[in-house]
């Protein structure tokens, strides 16, 4: 697939998706964890907005998500708060009512895996969705966070729950190489792994950039290409 034939026909392909700028963000950090936790090896729609918007609910939040273009304002359920109302995975669940485990075999609760990310998170003195995209840009203090959190069952092999966390707090250049990017992939002739997947995106985002006109991110074509693979395209 790396090729120049191979590439151009992916690139191509890709172009087809129409890759467009992220559109909607969650306006707490708090939110940004449940997402990353309970989405590896669930339906989007059916199991993970639901626990998100319950614990928005939780906190009066009427809408936890808001389109880019709405100017940034405080971080409503900061980690200490979110912590402080869910001091355990059981408590968590009563409001979740989500009992997915992280894995199948030797997994724990995703409430659990919720709270253990949120509380290392927290260790490093990341409390707001501001602090977050704060440490993105400190790479030794990004780096500490990245060990601490790996160490979380469920993290798997390639590190697909912590890359996604960092997409949705605002990290444009990382992918989320779950089975559904893989099979996309697979279909078009390029048979990857998650390990190999991201410099591909990369690759492809970069084409793209210099073909259409304006510059587009390794998170716009993962985006596109797991929109299109939920849809069964």
């Amino acid at each position: 697939m790396h090729n120049s034939d191979g590439i151009e026909s992916l690139v191509a392909a890709v172009r087809e998706l129409d890759p467009q700028p992220r559109a909607r963000r969650w306006v707490s950090v708090s939110f940004c964890v449940l997402d990353a936790v309970h989405s590896i090896g669930a339906h989007y729609d059916r199991h993970v907005v639901p626990v998100v918007e319950r614990v928005a609910a939780d906190f009066g939040i009427e809408v936890p998500s808001v389109s880019m273009s709405v100017p940034e304002a405080d971080d409503p359920v900061p980690l200490d708060v979110f912590l402080g109302r869910y001091p355990t995975p059981d408590a968590l669940l009563t409001t979740t009512r989500n009992r997915q485990n992280t894995s199948t075999r030797g997994g724990i609760r995703k409430a659990d895996a919720s709270l253990r990310y949120a509380a290392i998170l927290h260790d490093h003195d990341v409390r707001t969705i501001h602090d977050a995209r704060a440490a993105l840009k400190d790479t030794p203090r990004l780096d500490a966070i990245e060990t601490a959190l790996r160490a979380v069952p469920g993290e798997g092999g390639s590190g697909v729950r912590r890359g996604y966390l960092w997409m949705l707090i605002g990290d444009q250049q990382t992918v989320k190489p779950d089975r559904m990017v893989l099979r996309w992939l697979a279909r078009h002739g390029a048979p990857v792994t998650a390990g190999t997947v991201r410099t591909l995106l990369k690759d492809i985002a970069k084409q793209l950039s210099t073909s259409g006109g304006r510059q587009v991110t390794p998170w716009e074509v993962d985006h596109a290409i797991w929109r299109a693979a939920r849809s069964g395209h």
